[in-house]
């Protein structure tokens, strides 16, 4: 691959990194994984003796990309049911973290989805305090989703310059 396409897949993994952390694009992993995976086929195609680095680092940073995505729901759903954190909570949530997202671009998404666990448990639970234990129980349960998640295309972001040096 010529230095201009290493250097707009690496600016497509850098967007898909900012992305997971700064939620203004969603799946911002499966872009990481997805620039990788266009890596890999052009390295494989244009430089057969490249191949078997190239398909070999798009599966480490496959397996890298499935476990975050599979931990990173598994995890938090099962940290916020201990805590007694509801779905139609995290929908609540999640739906007045998206209406907040264009009402306040970027930072509404968090106020939004606080004020909707926040409120959904209030009318649940009908106890303040235990409203805002469980909204800081999903907050956290979101913070750790994203961390999950950040830790997985790292690795892959890691084993892909890996691949890039080792196919140089």
């Amino acid at each position: 691959m010529s230095v201009l396409g290493v250097v707009l897949v690496a600016l497509v993994i850098a967007v898909g990194l900012v992305g997971i952390v700064v939620p203004i694009l969603p799946g911002g992993g499966f872009l990481v994984f997805a620039a990788i995976a266009v890596w890999a086929v052009w390295e494989a195609r244009a430089i057969p003796a490249h191949a078997t680095v190239a398909w070999v680092t798009l599966g480490i940073a496959a397996v890298f990309f499935v476990a975050a995505e599979v931990i990173k729901y598994v995890w938090p759903v099962r940290r916020m049911r201990a805590a007694e954190v509801g779905i139609w909570t995290l929908v609540a949530g999640g739906v007045l973290g998206v209406i907040g997202f264009f009402v306040i671009p970027v930072i509404g998404l968090v106020i939004g989805f606080v004020a909707g666990v926040y409120l959904a448990e209030l009318a649940t639970r009908r106890d303040y305090r235990r409203a805002w234990t469980s909204t800081v129980h999903a907050l956290k349960g979101v913070a750790l989703s994203v961390g999950v998640e950040l830790t997985g295309a790292l690795l892959a972001t890691i084993t892909w310059v890996t691949g890039l040096v080792i196919a140089s």
